[in-house]
């Protein structure tokens, strides 16, 4: 019975609640792409890359060379990366190829959630009770980038990558949360292990040592050399083969100079020079790169930007590794992240819905096709096709200039306001 000159004042629903709302948003998101990918999608095509992982930990357990096998007939392809790789894919070597695939893309989703959650935290803890929810449907926006689909239709490790990488460098003081326990670890290790699963995430170990954080690199070396050194013993021959011989084969990743390669070598690759122009121009392009993604990353590291120290790194890894494809680029949700903040800036919020929209479009595969025309000059043709590389550059400066010099600027104006008063 309610009482006279009262009012029944609704319950607001727990953040479990918006939290399962905010899945069921990313899992409507995502089921186009997962219907197109592991479904429809030609099973000659199907998860290829997976495939590859799946493969080399099949080769650990039969004792057949692990560098020397290559899938079936047509890709063809051969594991190019560290021996540890190959022993973390020892489970999915022991599921049903079908099983493997779709358990594959279940975790990939997952961690998508988790690198949501860190990269665009400080936008969520702006939503309350409601966090789930929005958690769910940035994650649904993100899951519609291009990189995003690229690791998901062959079923790559990035998001292993740069969730180890941001998990470590956002959350390794405090840790995780898991019920009435918190998980803690040396920071810096989780980049170790992430270097030791693939070589790209090394720029975190250069990253370190400029901004003098010497405990993380020494943590980060200490778990590297750790795993790899255990591999060693478990899979001796495979890892002598890795480090000897597949490491130095650039020509065992594919075709370098095609359009799905998108760093500046690969670049350098589509403009056809001299073999040693091709090396001196890439090493000059390179290296600027190298010296103002540091420089930025050494920047937000001093304003205790974390999201947007490890998004400087990522991009610096994009753009100066030997190949970058276009799935490395999942780096760009960090970015995403870092730009747009806590969702206070207006500005921020612009430049961050304008990245978003711009890895929407898979560029390099839009270039190629109108390569393919003859209607369309050339050099348009070619400036789409490195559309990837651009947006990584492009995201630099981004950050420079929101993060950076947009925040002194405000900060100096702050402090002559205080003054003058």
């Amino acid at each position: 019975m309610i009482e006279e000159g009262t009012a029944r004042v609704p319950r607001a629903a727990p953040a479990g609640a918006w939290r399962l709302a905010g899945v069921v948003v990313l899992l409507l998101a995502v089921a186009p792409i997962v219907h197109r990918y592991l479904v429809a999608y030609p099973q000659d095509q199907w998860q290829v890359d997976l495939e590859v992982y799946r493969e080399a930990g099949r080769s650990l357990l039969l004792g057949r060379p692990v560098y020397a096998f290559e899938t079936e007939v047509p890709q063809l392809l051969p594991f190019t990366y560290p021996t540890f790789s190959a022993l973390l894919s020892v489970p999915l070597a022991l599921l049903p190829w079908g099983a493997a695939g779709w358990v594959w893309t279940a975790l990939q989703l997952a961690l998508l959630w988790l690198v949501v959650g860190l990269a665009f935290r400080p936008l969520l803890e702006r939503a309350g009770a409601r966090a789930g929810l929005l958690h769910g449907v940035v994650a649904a926006l993100c899951v519609w980038i291009s990189p995003v689909g690229e690791n998901i239709r062959f079923g790559q490790v990035n998001v292993v990558l740069v969730s180890l990488c941001l998990l470590d460098l956002v959350r390794g003081r405090e840790g995780v949360r898991i019920g009435r326990w918190t998980l803690r670890w040396p920071r810096g290790a989780l980049v170790g292990v992430a270097v030791a699963v693939k070589l790209t995430p090394g720029v975190f170990l250069v990253h370190f040592a400029i901004t003098r954080q010497w405990r993380e690199l020494r943590n980060a070396v200490a778990a590297a050399a750790g795993v790899t050194v255990a591999t060693f013993l478990v899979a001796p021959e495979a890892s002598l083969e890795f480090w000897t011989s597949a490491l130095l084969n650039s020509d065992r990743l594919g075709p370098n100079a095609g359009s799905s390669n998108q760093s500046l070598r690969g670049f350098v690759l589509r403009l056809y020079l001299s073999e040693g122009a091709t090396t001196l121009v890439w090493g000059l392009l390179a290296a600027l790169a190298a010296v103002a993604g540091f420089a930025l990353a050494r920047a937000l590291h001093r304003r205790g930007s974390l999201v947007g120290e490890v998004a400087a790194c990522g991009m610096v890894a994009v753009l100066v590794s030997p190949v970058s494809w276009l799935h490395h680029l999942l780096w760009g949700v960090v970015v995403l992240g870092a730009l747009v903040g806590d969702g206070r800036s207006r500005r921020r919020l612009v430049v961050g819905a304008a990245g978003l929209l711009l890895l929407w479009v898979a560029w390099p595969w839009w270039g190629a096709n109108l390569l393919a025309s003859r209607s369309v000059p050339t050099v348009l043709a070619r400036a789409v096709q490195n559309g990837d590389l651009w947006w990584a550059l492009l995201s630099l400066l981004a950050m420079w200039w929101l993060l950076v010099r947009h925040a002194e600027s405000r900060s100096r104006a702050v402090t002559d306001a205080s003054l003058s008063v």
